[in-house]
């Protein structure tokens, strides 16, 4: 068995043969993942979650260009080609559902994605070490809630049936507001909820950054006159540009993927113009009336625009000195 001085012993030695040959090449590769064959073992279970969950499924992509027919088998069903996606652009409710998930999208990455951040600074400025676990555990709880447990407390907080805030606004001597069904309360109520449940949660990657800052370029600010907001300007927002750029870029891959059961469940027939989305119009074209391959070809759509968004808002990253995402 080969040892960790043999792959020394041997790597240099290779790399100095005159015209070594494709089996030298190989020699040196092969000793150089048994030299870190612990790191390749521990990323094992990763590479086959992935292979198993997201590569062997692509295989399905086949259905979108078919007329699935569960009794014929995915083989065996009539190939259309790009019949589901013509029908799919040429619908009527294209542009509403296309529309609505963009602004939906918008919404997440202008408002609930910076709001991430700021919190994160906040909490970073925090010197009191019990306050600050005290707010962290308080804005991370509501992340392990279900969103039906999320929409029920919005329910009976927002109803005209007895809510409670209706009710002060009764109280007050002022008319009742009907959240639950007004077209123009919804897209900012989705917002809020994504707030409520997810910003304290989306700010552990960010505090992780922060805790990296080297403590003397605070030293060096201070004793150059820099005051905190000066400080947090110049060396906080710049030592972590970059994972916020990581993260901005990969939460571009899944802009049109908003989540299914937030939107669904608030949704109702008065709202459903502003509210239908891909993701519930894929759970009910494709579950609910069993269309599988049109429903495929929404999904593929899907995944195509985010694909396309993550390789341009790396290419920018990168004409901005960036590192991106690859």
């Amino acid at each position: 068995m080969m040892t960790d001085k043999d792959v020394q012993r041997i790597a240099p030695n290779l790399r100095t043969v005159p015209g070594a040959g494709s089996s030298a090449q190989l020699q040196l590769r092969l000793a150089k993942v048994w030299k870190f064959r612990w790191l390749y073992l521990f990323m094992l279970p990763g590479l086959v979650y992935f292979f198993i969950f997201k590569y062997v499924p692509l295989w399905g992509l086949i259905m979108a260009f078919k007329n699935y027919q569960p009794y014929q088998g995915l083989m065996k069903s009539e190939w259309v080609g790009f019949a589901h996606f013509e029908r799919l652009f040429g619908m009527a409710d294209f542009w509403m559902l296309f529309r609505n998930t963009i602004i939906l999208g918008l919404y997440n990455l202008l408002v609930f994605f910076p709001i991430t951040i700021l919190l994160a600074l906040l909490l970073n400025e925090a010197r009191r070490e019990m306050f600050k676990r005290f707010v962290q555990t308080l804005i991370y709880v509501p992340h392990f809630l279900s969103w039906v447990v999320i929409v029920g407390i919005s329910y009976v907080l927002l109803t005209t049936e007895g809510g409670i805030i209706n009710e002060l606004l009764k109280a007050l001597g002022m008319e009742q507001v009907e959240f639950l069904t007004s077209t123009t309360a919804f897209r900012p109520l989705i917002v809020l909820q994504m707030i409520w449940k997810d910003a304290g949660w989306g700010t552990i990657i960010f505090l992780a950054a922060l805790a990296g800052v080297n403590l003397h370029l605070y030293e060096a600010a201070k004793i150059d006159g820099a005051n905190r907001l000066q400080q947090l300007w110049h060396i906080t927002l710049p030592s972590i540009r970059s994972v916020i750029v990581i993260l901005f870029i990969l939460r571009l891959g899944s802009f049109l993927d908003l989540g299914f059961e937030q939107i669904f469940l608030m949704l109702n027939a008065v709202n459903r113009e502003v509210g239908e989305v891909f993701d519930t119009y894929v759970y009910r074209v494709g579950l609910q009336q069993g269309q599988f391959s049109y429903s495929t070809a929404v999904g593929l759509f899907k995944s195509v625009v985010g694909l396309i968004l993550v390789l341009i808002a790396n290419k920018v990253a990168k004409g901005f000195g960036e590192e991106g995402i690859y």
